[in-house]
């Protein structure tokens, strides 16, 4: 991950190796679980609708960001410092495409437009010009020789009080403007949606008929734990920084192992909330539908369709919202 580069500036060689193999088991375990997300979305025909499209552009960056975290090198010169900045670009995309799967479901269920289709160069625009924009910036102030033969293990740390100060502009400033965002978006979604199904509930006891709303809360409630992903992959690493700021010189193996850790554990947990949805699990079913009933009993409860669930939960929560 983008912050597994600069933690290392005075731990021990020991320290440095475990954080190593931490990045890289958990950058794997990213690695799988987003690269099975694009896999789902190349395979299957009917995943390729306009809301899956931007959870496979989420899953195309985490398994990019996670790739390119295990392979950096500093003795190979050049390539450390372009596989510093492919990881860098790559994390800063992957949660700005989160951001526009909020703004994508705010403009469909809140405000009720049928346009966000129309809105994808815009969002492509947006996601790779701002991931290219603060990367070149980061690359500012960089003594490149000097930085190699500092690093030890990781690929561009950024050292002094400049490199600090960039990295967060770059970094972490977009990051935390990502999850207040999407916080506020959740939260705007919910308590809409919230406010539909009571009225829902409300019509259907006046009409005597039963409301099956639950469903749609059940998604729901899938939906308004997106927020706390970045929060929870992310904390730690801005903890972190600002503890840099206030002791350059030393730093806290513990808070490092949490900061490497859970950023290195941000594809595997968007790939489980974003991607693991009622569609992808029934593409799946279906695909092992076609082998012998006593196979198919060994599957998990999981893979198993509950009935006829919607074809996508952004569809489920727009219907349930326009109501």
């Amino acid at each position: 991950m983008a912050t597994v580069q600069v933690v290392s500036g005075s731990l021990t060689a020991s320290d440095r190796g475990i954080l190593q193999a931490i990045n890289s088991g958990a950058s794997s375990l990213s690695l799988v679980g987003s690269g099975f997300i694009v896999l789902c979305y190349l395979l299957f025909k009917e995943l390729r609708k306009f809301s899956f499209k931007l959870v496979f552009f989420l899953a195309l960056s985490d398994m990019f960001c996670s790739f390119f975290s295990i392979i950096g090198d500093p003795s190979k010169g050049y390539f450390c410092y372009a596989q510093g900045y492919t990881t860098h670009f790559f994390c800063v995309a992957s949660f700005l495409w989160t951001t526009t799967i909020a703004f994508t479901l705010h403009r469909t269920v809140v405000r009720h437009k049928t346009d966000v289709e129309d809105l994808e160069p815009m969002f492509h625009l947006y996601v790779w010009g701002t991931s290219v924009v603060m990367t070149v910036i980061r690359s500012i102030g960089n003594n490149h020789h000097a930085h190699i033969s500092r690093v030890g293990t990781w690929c561009w740390a950024q050292s002094g009080i400049t490199g600090q100060v960039v990295h967060f502009v770059t970094f972490y400033a977009p990051l935390w403007g990502a999850i207040l965002f999407n916080g506020f978006t959740y939260f705007q979604v919910i308590r809409m949606l919230n406010n539909a199904t009571r009225m829902a509930v409300g019509m259907s006891e006046r009409g005597g008929y039963q409301s099956d709303a639950r469903p749609d809360m059940k998604a729901l409630n899938r939906w308004g734990y997106y927020p706390v992903i970045l929060i929870g992959s992310w904390f730690f690493g801005t903890i972190n920084r600002i503890h840099d700021f206030i002791e350059p010189g030393h730093k806290i193996f513990w808070l490092s192992v949490l900061d490497v850790g859970m950023a290195a554990l941000m594809g595997l947990f968007n790939s489980i909330a974003y991607g693991l949805n009622s569609s992808v699990r029934r593409a799946i079913y279906e695909r092992f539908d076609l082998l012998p009933d006593r196979f198919r009993r060994l599957l998990p409860r999981s893979l198993r369709p509950r009935g006829q669930q919607q074809d996508s939960e952004l569809v489920a929560l727009k219907n349930e919202g326009q109501q």
